[in-house]
């Protein structure tokens, strides 16, 4: 099994084929993290270099772990330890590295497609960990994972993203990924937090979280992302809590077996409500344990064997 690309960019690059196959790898691969020891041989002798510009902490750590469970030798940099604060060039720094001759780079970077740029100018596989407002390809595949595993299913599933549209890469990955599989997906936020021209992915809006719960069999609650706000988008906290936060009381006009996903970190008792987050509707930590499962198969494919 493999992908014949050289890269994992974002999610429109991805058949529903490539969709499938990666997600059935992830899923035979998470047993690996079950067992008393956690490695296996398939990368032995491969290097990966995780390059992160942004900080991170569930995408960071799970493309570590994966790798390492496949056995591949890795290195970690972060912007702050690198010769980017002595001034060299993004681009710069990326031929360095490739002229070490690694397998695979994984970026995550505060520029939309800076991880494009990169995968034209090395020869290693690159994989796009998150790419300013533009995507998270493998935060959508980690996200339909999940459902899958718990509804068997993706197809005809409806899923409603609720939140900071405007400056969420998740949200615009996984509505590019769930309607690629099939499912219905409805985008719910302030008008302060909602793009202009998003309608184009496919997927209709609508101000009031009410109507993108009704009904809903999945429901993605989304981060209110301060650190790209200048100034803010909403008045207080505690009013964005009281219009578009998920509790107990609007959950109810959901399906009776809903999943609750968040992408992390949660600023709990805000977009979500505590007892909402730990509840027995929510698949948060079983996101996060099948993070590792999707970024072990996704190095599994790029480089486990020939192109």
């Amino acid at each position: 099994m493999k992908i014949e690309k050289k890269d994992i960019l974002d999610i429109e690059s991805l058949s529903t084929e490539e969709i499938e196959l990666i997600l059935d790898t992830a899923d035979s691969l998470k047993e690996i993290s079950t067992r008393p020891i956690k490695k296996v041989p398939t990368l032995r002798g491969k290097t990966i270099v995780h390059f992160f510009h942004e900080s991170s902490t569930r995408t960071r750590t799970s493309f570590e772990i994966a790798a390492k469970r496949l056995s591949a030798d890795t290195v970690s940099i972060s912007a702050s330890t690198s010769s980017i604060v002595k001034g060299e060039t993004l681009a710069d720094t990326v031929r360095n590295l490739e002229a070490m001759n690694p397998d695979a780079i994984i970026i995550r970077h505060s520029a939309a497609g800076a991880p494009h740029m990169l995968a034209r100018l090395v020869r290693s596989s690159v994989i796009n960990a998150g790419d300013g407002m533009h995507a998270h390809p493998t935060q959508a595949l980690l996200d339909m994972m999940t459902v899958r595993e718990k509804k068997g299913r993706l197809h005809g599933l409806r899923v409603a993203i609720i939140g900071d549209i405007a400056h969420s890469r998740v949200a615009r990955s996984n509505t590019v990924g769930f309607l690629k599989m099939g499912a219905h997906v409805i985008l719910a936020g302030p008008p302060t937090m909602i793009p202009q021209r998003i309608e184009v992915l496919g997927a209709p809006v609508t101000y009031y979280v009410e109507e993108a719960i009704k009904n809903a069999d999945v429901i993605i609650m989304l981060r209110i992302q301060k650190e790209r706000q200048q100034p803010f988008l909403f008045p207080s906290e505690r009013e964005y809590a009281s219009y578009y936060g998920l509790t107990t009381e609007n959950l109810a006009a959901a399906r009776d077996d809903v999943l609750i996903m968040h992408p992390g970190p949660i600023n709990r008792g805000v977009e979500i409500a505590p007892e909402v987050a730990d509840g027995p509707y929510s698949v948060i930590l079983d996101q996060v344990a099948n993070g590792v499962a999707i970024r072990m198969a996704l190095l599994y494919l790029l480089l486990g064997g020939p192109r």
